[in-house]
């Protein structure tokens, strides 16, 4: 049945995206050439919505029963309706937001997903009392906002969400998290429809619409399947969104050091300045692609080794991250301590 399931949501979405694009058109969600954007000519947004109505499809099929699965529909929807909204009116940053926040407190209230406890080496765990409700929404908005923003050349976030997902799946599989798996499986098949019509040179954007839902349910996805793993309850979706948080953290040091507001957009992304050091746009994406790829084969060999294989893993991770950091120039063009601390030992 999975197998017919996962059949009839690629389909679906191939069917799906071309009507998409064309009410995409009629009600105005279109974006516009700007300073910021790679694209030169008026694009349809809204793609996302294709992913959504498949993923849909999936559920009435396959049917995973959890009681999670109501709330689950029902922060998908409000979600749904803040992202396809500020495709059309490009909504204030302040009403965007309060639609994240209506999605995330939806499965976090109704849903009773919650991180009530947070594991720690050594056998150690920290219990989060009050605090397990404002963190695990917190949680929930941050890596909705973190695949947004990567959301910036054809086929990115719509990739580097399928590969995020292809890891999520494996690992509940392992796990025997059946639930998680079939609803990623779901998400990852009908974005990989997608991606056909979203990869350079793209048709159709998957907009806010797309980014933000994909955001959310990775984000609840790993909640469900690994909030309770051993050494550091979190650390496993945190590697394997690595790509998406990083991207993301670095962004709000940059605008912090720049006196500019969080919400204030630049052309200093990882993918902008992939693109500056002379990258095309199709070799920036598949760079991407492949450093989340090795996040995420770095999750799976993190969620099997010992706490000291744990710690070496994420000490090389950091490493990477901060030598990717200097030599791309997410912080400027100056920033570059490591590498210049080599260039002297070499000397």
């Amino acid at each position: 049945m999975l197998y017919i399931t996962l059949g009839i949501c690629f389909l679906a979405t191939l069917l799906l995206t071309p009507i998409v694009k064309k009410i995409a058109f009629s009600i105005g969600a279109v974006d516009q050439p700007a300073k910021r954007k790679v694209h030169e000519k008026s694009m349809p947004r809204a793609g996302g919505l294709a992913i959504f109505i498949s993923f849909l499809i999936g559920l009435y099929f396959m049917g995973p029963h959890s009681t999670a699965t109501v709330p689950i529909i029902l922060g998908a929807v409000l979600i749904i309706m803040t992202g396809l909204l500020d495709d059309m009116y490009e909504l204030s940053p302040k009403l965007k937001l309060a639609g994240q926040l209506a999605a995330a407190s939806a499965i976090v209230l109704f849903g009773d997903i919650q991180v009530h406890f947070i594991n720690l080496p050594f056998n150690g765990r920290l219990e989060l009392g009050w605090l397990s409700i404002p963190l695990t929404i917190l949680w929930i908005l941050a890596i909705t906002n973190a695949i947004n923003l990567i959301d910036g050349l054809d086929g990115l976030a719509a990739g580097v969400s399928s590969i995020v997902l292809v890891t999520i799946t494996v690992m509940a599989f392992v796990m025997g998290n059946v639930f998680v798996m079939s609803i990623a499986s779901i998400v990852l098949i009908s974005t990989l429809a997608f991606l056909l019509f979203n990869f350079h040179p793209a048709q159709i954007f998957m907009g806010d619409t797309g980014s933000l839902f994909l955001g959310y349910i990775i984000s609840v996805l790993s909640l469900l399947g690994f909030k309770n793993v051993t050494l550091f309850s979190l650390v496993v979706p945190v590697i394997i969104l690595g790509v998406p948080i990083s991207d993301t953290i670095f962004a709000i040091i940059r605008r912090l050091l720049n006196k500019k507001p969080l919400s204030a957009p630049d052309k200093s992304h990882l993918h902008h300045c992939l693109l500056r050091l002379g990258f095309s746009h199709r070799q920036t994406v598949l760079l991407i692609y492949a450093m989340s790829a090795v996040f995420g084969i770095a999750a799976i060999l993190f969620s099997a080794s010992t706490l000291w294989g744990g710690l070496f893993i994420l000490a090389l991770l950091t490493l990477a991250i901060e030598l990717v950091v200097e030599k791309v120039g997410l912080l400027g063009r100056q920033y570059k301590p490591v590498l210049n601390a080599l260039r002297r030992y070499q000397k």
